[in-house]
């Protein structure tokens, strides 16, 4: 199935690819949608997944994909969560990755509670009123210090004890089947099977 991913982020994509062998992913580019963007105003990882998907779909007429991802710190309340990659922007103006987790790590000294969980919802709209959805989680530890040179965003900080190593050290493989994505991926992937 050729499946059309609502994402402008090519680490996303990227990530996602090799997560659905059989399938093609694309870009909403290669369909000539430029800067595909839209408001993200749910309330949860689903709400905002769901957004993107049925905005594509709307657009384009075609199997569409959407992830909405993020890091929740038990001690923070959940946050960043929904908010993870616009974590302390202001005035329009987003940190970079290095930037939002200077800023976690900041907001979080002197917690004796480091529990986090990295959360993916992935949402595949088939038709107006036809879509599936699949959401997992990758539990962990916030390290005091970034750890690690694989992955992106808040991966460096994400310590999984099981694997004593951060999100950051993991190889691809150990990445696809632990993380949140590629389990979020690997339920989805089967549902497309069954289709």
């Amino acid at each position: 199935m050729e499946i059309l991913v609502a994402t402008g982020n090519a680490h996303k994509l990227g990530e996602l690819s090799p997560l659905f062998p059989g399938h093609i992913l694309k870009a909403p580019d290669s369909v000539g949608i430029r800067d595909f963007e839209v408001v993200e105003d749910g309330s949860s990882f689903l709400d905002n997944a769901l957004i993107k998907a049925r905005a594509l779909y709307s657009m384009t007429g075609r199997p569409s994909l959407a992830d909405d991802s993020g890091l929740t710190v038990r001690a923070l309340g959940g946050a960043p969560g929904i908010y993870s990659a616009r974590y302390g922007a202001e005035d329009g103006r987003k940190l970079d990755a290095a930037g939002r987790n200077a800023l976690l790590l900041a907001n979080t000294e002197g917690f004796s509670d480091r529990a986090c969980a990295f959360v993916c919802c992935l949402v595949l709209v088939l038709s107006e009123s036809r879509f599936f959805v699949a959401q997992e989680t990758c539990e962990g530890e916030l390290l005091r210090a970034p750890r690690g040179e694989g992955g992106f965003g808040y991966d460096p900080l994400v310590y999984l004890p099981a694997q004593k190593k951060s999100v950051a050290e993991l190889s691809t493989s150990e990445k696809n089947s632990l993380s949140h994505r590629g389990k979020a991926a690997a339920r989805m992937a089967r549902l497309i099977a069954d289709l």
